[in-house]
C-alpha cells in the first residue's frame, strides 16, 4: 500500500510535475475520444455524419458531468481526508463514489433513451438530414454510459490518492483501443457512425474494468469494500458539495452547446454547425492540457490545505498558473496560424473550410487568458470553497456567453455568435482574477510569520 504523505514533503515543482504530466497526457487522450470520432466520421462518411456528432457531443457532455459529480467530488473529499490522516474516512467516500456512479446511470441513461426523439426533434432542432446519424450515434452512447462514468469519473480518485502513472495508464489503453477500433468499424467494416459510438463505448468498457480492479485487487492505497458500498448520507452530501462545481460547470457547457448548435443552425446551417464542432475538437485540444495541470495540481492543493500548509498551497497555484497560460498562448497560436490545416483534418469540403477559418479566428482570439480561469475554478474547489468554485465556473458561459450569443446574433448574425465566445472569455478572465486574489491575500494571512 502506497503513502501519500510526500504531496505534503516534497517539492511542489516536482510533485507537480510528476502529477501534471500523466494527467495532461491521460486528458488530452481523453479529448481525443471525440475528436477520433469526428475525423474518422467526418472523412468516412461525411459533413453529415460530423454535424451529427457535433449535435451530440452536448448529450457526451451532460454524461460527463455526472461522472465529474462524482469522479472529481470524490476525489477532492478523498485527497482532503488523506492530508488529515483519516484513510478509513476516504474509503467510506470511495465506496459511496461507485453506488452514486450506478445509481446515476440507472436513472441518466433511462430517461434520455426514453426521451432521446423528442430531445433531439424538439429541444435541440435537430436538422432532418442530420437526426437519423445523430440518433444512432447518441443511442449506443447512452447504452455504454456506466463504462463512461466509471472509467472517466472513479480515475479521478486513483490519481487524487498519489498514483498518477496508473491513472494515466487507463486512459492511454482506452485512447489506444478507441483509435484502433474506430477505425476498423468505420473504414474496414463500414458500420458508419454506428461503429464509430460503439468503439468508444467498448474502449470505455476496457477503463471501466481496469479501475475496478484497480481499486478491489490492485497496489491501491484505498480499497473497494463492501462496507463502504452502503449509501451514507454524509458521505455522499460531501460528494455532491465538492462535485457540484464542475458538474455545473458541464451542465452550463452543454446548455452552452445546445444554444449554440440552435442559434447558429439558425443563421450558418449545416455547415457552420460542422465548423462549430471542429472548434469544440480543437478547444478540447488546447484546455485539456491545461485540465490536466489543474487535475495534477488538485490532489497536493487538497491534501496541502487539509495539512494546512498554506505556504505549499500557494506556491503550488502560482506554479499551475504559469503553466496554464502558458499552454494556452501556445494554442492560440497554433489556432491563428494554421486553420486551415486543422479543418482539412476533419474534412476538406469548400464550404466548411470558408465558414470555418472564420469562425476560429474571431472565436479563439482571447484564449491566452482562459487558462488561468481553470486553475482559478480548479483552486476554489481543492481548498474547500465549492460555492466560490461553482460560481467561477459557470460565470462564463450563464452570465456572459449565452446573453453574448442572443444579443450580438441579432446585429451581426453568425459572427456574432463568434464573438460572443471571445468577450465572455475575456469578461470571465477580469471577474475571476479580481476574485483569486482576494482569496491568496487572505490565504497569506494564516502563514505563520
Amino acid at each position: 500500500m502506497r503513502d501519500a504523505s510526500f504531496l505534503g514533503t516534497q517539492p511542489v515543482s516536482r510533485l507537480l510535475w510528476k502529477f501534471s504530466v500523466p494527467a495532461i497526457t491521460g486528458t488530452v487522450i481523453t479529448a481525443l475520444y471525440n475528436v477520433v470520432d469526428s475525423i474518422f466520421v467526418g472523412q468516412g462518411i461525411g459533413e453529415l455524419a460530423l454535424t451529427a456528432v457535433t449535435v451530440a457531443f452536448p448529450v457526451q457532455t451532460l454524461l460527463m458531468a455526472f461522472g465529474m459529480l462524482i469522479g472529481v467530488g470524490s476525489a477532492n473529499i478523498i485527497s482532503i481526508r488523506l492530508g488529515q490522516g483519516r484513510t478509513d474516512r476516504a474509503e467510506g467516500i470511495l465506496g459511496n463514489a461507485f453506488t452514486l456512479m450506478f445509481a446515476i446511470m440507472v436513472v441518466t441513461t433511462g430517461l434520455f433513451l426514453w426521451y432521446l426523439d423528442s430531445l433531439l426533434q424538439d429541444f435541440m432542432g435537430v436538422d432532418p438530414a442530420v437526426l437519423p446519424y445523430a440518433h444512432d450515434f447518441i443511442s449506443i452512447i447512452l447504452v455504454g454510459s456506466v463504462f463512461q462514468h466509471i472509467g472517466f469519473g472513479i480515475n479521478n480518485v486513483i490519481r487524487a490518492q498519489g498514483d498518477p502513472r496508473t491513472a494515466l495508464a487507463t486512459q492511454i489503453i482506452a485512447g489506444i483501443i478507441n483509435v484502433i477500433l474506430n477505425y476498423l468499424f468505420v473504414f474496414t467494416f463500414q458500420w458508419g457512425i454506428s461503429g464509430s459510438a460503439l468503439a468508444t463505448v467498448l474502449a470505455q468498457a476496457v477503463a471501466a474494468v481496469w479501475v475496478t480492479w484497480y481499486f478491489i485487487w490492485g497496489p491501491a492505497v484505498l480499497k473497494l469494500r463492501w462496507k463502504y458500498l452502503r449509501p451514507r448520507l454524509h458521505s455522499i452530501l460531501d460528494i455532491v458539495k465538492i462535485g457540484c462545481s464542475p458538474f455545473m460547470m458541464q451542465l452550463a457547457a452543454t446548455a452552452v452547446m445546445v444554444v449554440f448548435n440552435v442559434q447558429i443552425q439558425f443563421y450558418g446551417g449545416v455547415t457552420a454547425v460542422a465548423a462549430y464542432g471542429i472548434i469544440n475538437r480543437l478547444m478540447m485540444l488546447i484546455f485539456m492540457p491545461v485540465v490536466g495541470i489543474s487535475m495534477g495540481a488538485q490532489p497536493i492543493l487538497g491534501f496541502n490545505f487539509g495539512a494546512r500548509k498554506y505556504d505549499r498551497v500557494l506556491h503550488t497555484l502560482r506554479l499551475a498558473l504559469l503553466a496554464a497560460t502558458g499552454v494556452s498562448i501556445l494554442g492560440f497560436i497554433i489556432a491563428e496560424v494554421f486553420p486551415q490545416e486543422i479543418i482539412r483534418i476533419f474534412n476538406d469540403s469548400p464550404d466548411l473550410l470558408r465558414v470555418g477559418v472564420r469562425a476560429m479566428r474571431i472565436y479563439l482570439v482571447m484564449t491566452p487568458v482562459v487558462g488561468s480561469s481553470i486553475i482559478a475554478g480548479n483552486y476554489f474547489q481543492a481548498v474547500n470553497k465549492p460555492l466560490f468554485s461553482l460560481f467561477f465556473t459557470i460565470n462564463r458561459q450563464v452570465f456572459f456567453l449565452i446573453p453574448c450569443v442572443y444579443l450580438f446574433s441579432s446585429f451581426l448574425g453568425l459572427d456574432g455568435i463568434w464573438l460572443a465566445g471571445a468577450v465572455s472569455d475575456g469578461a470571465a478572465f477580469i471577474v475571476t482574477t479580481a476574485a483569486l486574489v482576494y482569496n491568496v491575500r487572505q490565504m497569506k494571512k494564516r502563514i505563520p510569520a
